[in-house]
């Protein structure tokens, strides 16, 4: 049988072209005597089809019917219609059922069945013959028209869910959560009836392990020295880290729960600092601009001194047991004294320092001489600093102007001061690293002689930067992790944190 186009293709072949019917078969590659047919034709006439009766058709309402009342397989309902005398074959059967629910037909109305099923409208006899093939049928349904509300749900989760109903529906239906019908069925499948109908057990909660709450109590009375760690207190994030290296893992919500429930808390005191100096503004927005148009050869340094400090016992904020109090002796015979004046360059978040006997120009000098040595390869180096009196006394501008002139005439890295606001050691960015080791190896601390403290001291410098050195980050937020407050300078910045200076 061909279609139009191609009749008309023939017609113009025989009419137009004056094709003999050889070469117009060859043309059309069609056969010689179908092109001799359809040349013989006035019109193009389609092929009638004459509807076929088939054995299915006195039985296809039966099929509808079925289909509506359960999401029977198509082998169940041929085998359904056999017993209703039907003899065709099961093909038939897949083929008009397939048909059936492609087009949309038949669809089972998972929610009007469960309802039906409650009010007892589907008789036992008829839901055992749907779901014969369920393991401790009579048991699901005793307990679901005679057990306690919690029965009825999971008996009627389970006859739906073996049916097919979409979990959504059943979950809608019975009221229950997503994750208690995903318990039934977990249960049930497990352990039949009796695991689905057993009675609930309280379950375990984390907060409630005593085993965990050993160990995190027994790490708390531990200083974090015991563990490697170069602190004087705890913090979350190593209390969780040392509590795992001990064989239990828990989240912070976890540890923080059992702490607070055993009477464990964080204190905490914030003292507000500002500034009188008339010519404030000025001085900041030259500093601004220096930071804002900073050259890849040239550098800035946040310079100050810490200390001095006596090395003794230092009470701090740390997590304290109930009815515990750290007590620190108002006198104590100081094991020496310490001042560290540093450096901090703001691109490479580099810190220079050295130990000083006392804060005066001439460390000053050093430290600038230091600073030329360290970093020769930069063409201007720019040293801010606040107002204290050694870091604007003559004799510091007259040495850095005379280093400038021989600059000028053999080469060198020229250097160029940037002073702070007078009574504003709050916006020197440096203080906030010091805060940070104040708070991490200092506070709560003991240090049994000068060398220790300046071993811990040391040591924290160190590390912090060769992380800077392998992860390259510029000053600013809470860098490393260990600066309370953002080490970036700004006048909105509090970095002479009071809470550690």
């Amino acid at each position: 049988m061909i279609n139009y186009e191609t009749y008309c293709e023939i017609v113009d072949c025989r009419e137009r072209q004056q094709l003999t019917l050889v070469q117009t078969a060859r043309t059309l590659g069609l056969n010689a005597q179908t092109v001799a047919k359809w040349a013989k034709c006035s019109q193009y006439r389609a092929r009638r089809h004459t509807p076929r009766s088939s054995r299915l058709d006195p039985f296809k309402d039966r099929v509808l019917l079925l289909l509506e009342m359960y999401p029977y397989s198509a082998q169940q309902i041929h085998r359904l219609l056999r017993e209703d005398g039907f003899d065709g074959g099961l093909t038939i059967v897949k083929d008009y059922v397939h048909t059936i629910r492609a087009n949309g037909g038949g669809s089972f109305d998972g929610f009007g069945w469960m309802l039906a099923v409650l009010q007892k409208q589907i008789s036992s006899e008829d839901l055992q013959h749907q779901i014969s093939d369920l393991p401790e049928l009579d048991v699901l349904l005793d307990r679901l028209y005679t057990g306690r509300l919690s029965d009825r749900n999971k008996s009627l989760s389970t006859l739906a869910c073996h049916l097919g109903i979409p979990i959504n529906t059943i979950c809608a239906f019975l009221g229950i959560s997503i994750g208690t019908y995903g318990a039934y069925k977990r249960n049930f499948a497990k352990g039949g009836s009796q695991a689905l109908f057993a009675p609930r057990q309280c379950s375990t909660r984390k907060r409630d392990d005593e085993t965990l709450k050993a160990v995190i109590f027994k790490v708390l009375h531990e200083p974090p020295s015991n563990y490697g760690i170069n602190r004087t207190t705890w913090t979350m994030p190593l209390l969780r880290k040392v509590i795992g290296e001990n064989g239990q893992q828990a989240c912070p919500d976890v540890i923080r729960s059992i702490t607070r429930a055993a009477g464990y808390h964080w204190r905490k005191a914030r003292v507000v600092l500002t500034s009188t100096d008339p010519t404030y503004s000025e001085k900041l927005d030259r500093i601004h601009s220096i930071l804002a148009n900073l050259q890849s050869d040239e550098a800035f340094f946040s310079i100050d001194e810490y200390g001095p400090f006596a090395v003794k016992m230092y009470g701090g904020r740390k997590l304290a047991a109930p009815g515990e109090q750290s007590v620190v002796p108002q006198w104590q015979k100081s094991r020496g004294s310490l001042i560290l004046t540093a450096a901090l360059e703001l691109f490479s978040n580099q810190i220079t320092c050295f130990y000083s006997d006392k804060k005066n120009t001439d460390e000053m000098i050093k430290m600038m001489d230091v600073l030329i040595g360290k970093y020769a390869d930069r063409r201007k180096i720019y040293l801010s600093w606040d107002a204290a009196s050694w870091h604007i006394a003559k004799r510091l501008n007259q040495r850095i102007e005379e280093h400038n002139a021989n600059v000028a005439t053999s080469g060198g890295v020229i250097v160029e001061t940037a002073p702070l606001p007078s009574g504003a050691q709050f916006l020197n960015v440096i203080e906030s690293v010091f805060s940070g080791m104040s708070r991490a190896i200092i506070h709560s601390s003991d240090y049994p002689s000068i060398d220790a403290a300046k071993g811990a001291i040391n040591r924290y410098f160190e590390e912090r930067n060769d992380h800077f050195q392998k992860n390259h980050q510029r000053a600013g937020r809470k860098i490393w992790g260990k600066e309370r407050e953002p080490a970036t300078f700004s006048d909105s910045s509090n970095c002479k944190d009071p809470r550690y200076r």
